[in-house]
């Protein structure tokens, strides 16, 4: 067999194959829209919000999150961020408690973010998507923008 007869077969093969493989991989589990269940969600200092709405979508290798909010008091409030699952510092806009995360995917349905103040950690965050991806739990532990202990545990439905 000669090396262009063999190349052609192997790159047939390999366009048979990437085709099947992408039809078996399991979509993210967050990617889609959250609304926040305020009724069984607690706020420790509290006050809970309003409402709230969660976005997830990919941007390649990245994660894009927009996070809508409506607060206690009425006012309306838009956090976003674009980061990898490297480990790595990304901003965050629209969150005057926070300016950077670090987010890690620690399973299929499971990412954990490491939230920080001008470079100090200040809260984390643990997203938990439902075996059956259609609810999410986001606990958050830290301290708030006034120096308070926080446990927020937020339930959301896949909208």
């Amino acid at each position: 067999m000669t090396r262009s007869l063999a190349r052609s077969i192997a790159a047939l093969a390999l366009f048979a194959v990437l085709p099947a493989t992408a039809r078996t991989q399991t979509p993210d589990p967050q990617i889609g829209t959250w609304v926040l269940s305020v009724k069984q969600s607690t706020y420790s200092p509290g006050p809970a919000p309003k409402s709230a709405t969660r976005s997830y979508t990919m941007a390649g290798a990245l994660l894009k999150s927009v996070v809508e909010r409506v607060g206690a008091d009425g006012k309306p409030t838009k956090t976003e961020f674009t980061a990898g699952f490297d480990g790595k510092d990304f901003p965050i806009t629209g969150a005057p408690q926070y300016d950077m995360l670090t987010l890690k995917k620690l399973d299929a349905n499971t990412t954990h973010a490491s939230l920080k103040k001008g470079g100090k950690e200040v809260a984390q965050s643990h997203r938990v998507v439902s075996k059956n991806g259609k609810s999410m739990t986001v606990t958050t532990t830290g301290v708030t923008d006034k120096g308070e202990k926080m446990k927020n545990v937020e339930h959301y439905d896949k909208k």
